[in-house]
């Protein structure tokens, strides 16, 4: 997993406080996804892959102009959540498509992402971060297995918390990206309220089935408010005969609900 090399530069960009390049940024993330991937289930159908990198990849290229590779993959969790590694490598878990409705709602997520990646939020609280226990690790994060400090540190991945907990301005700069994003793609920018929506209103029938998401994404009825306020600000010619939803996108959602039900979180040593 070149583990040496990763913690050089980590240690090097939090001790130093310094700016890092963006093959720096690619190398690191590289470094991580390795580590996540080996630790999580990741959905193999090439066709859902397919699907979620086309759609991952229509923003990622509107978003971001330093020709990173972007990389999109499915965890297989009931778990709603998403997380943003830098360099490129996002993830969205199957209980979070498994409650969109639409394609846009999808997109939403994949764009608030990615805006986290093309903003670099996650490189500026590694250097914020200064070698601080931040303990949470993009597991813990994804399936929300993690009750305990003690837990989180077993599974020793090299991502963390410094990619997990994003301030309240870097939430809303990603929300506001989003929108853009969205909209120069041909989406309809209301899958992003939309989708805040469901999720709200599953925690006030079900509280706690969507822990993991609120535990990472802070959101409340305000910064639903805040995002229909941006697309009302929108030059109303540049959201007509934008798409909301597409056959292939249901088509998407069917053959994820016939996979098998998604395994167990690994559990973590006592």
């Amino acid at each position: 997993m070149r583990l040496k090399p990763l913690l050089a530069l980590t240690a090097l960009v939090m001790a130093g406080g310094c700016a890092i390049s963006t093959q720096q940024e690619v190398d690191m993330g590289a470094n991580y996804a390795s580590q996540i991937n080996s630790q999580l289930a990741i959905v193999q159908d090439a066709e859902l892959n397919r699907y979620i990198n086309v759609l991952g990849d229509s923003l990622a290229r509107i978003a971001d102009d330093r020709n990173l590779d972007w990389t999109f993959q499915i965890v297989d969790s009931k778990e709603v959540n998403a997380f943003a590694v830098p360099g490129g490598f996002i993830y969205i878990n199957r209980g979070l498509i498994e409650r969109s409705r639409t394609m846009a709602q999808v997109a939403g997520v994949l764009g608030h992402e990615i805006g986290h990646v093309t903003r670099r939020h996650s490189v500026q609280q590694m250097q914020k971060s200064q070698g601080a226990n931040v303990g949470i690790t993009a597991v813990c994060v994804l399936t929300n297995v993690c009750n305990s400090q003690a837990g989180s540190a077993a599974i020793g991945l090299g991502a963390n918390a410094v990619f997990a907990r994003f301030s309240r301005e870097d939430e809303d700069e990603a929300d506001a990206v989003a929108v853009q994003y969205l909209i120069k793609g041909g989406i309809d920018p209301n899958g992003i309220p939309e989708m805040f929506e469901i999720l709200l209103a599953e925690r006030q029938r079900e509280p706690g089935a969507v822990d993991a998401w609120f535990s990472t994404h802070p959101l409340e009825e305000t910064r639903i408010a805040k995002a229909r306020e941006r697309i009302a600000q929108q030059d109303p010619a540049r959201l007509r005969g934008l798409v909301d939803d597409t056959p292939n996108f249901q088509a998407f959602k069917r053959r994820l609900a016939a996979l098998p039900p998604s395994p167990p979180p690994k559990q973590m040593p006592k």
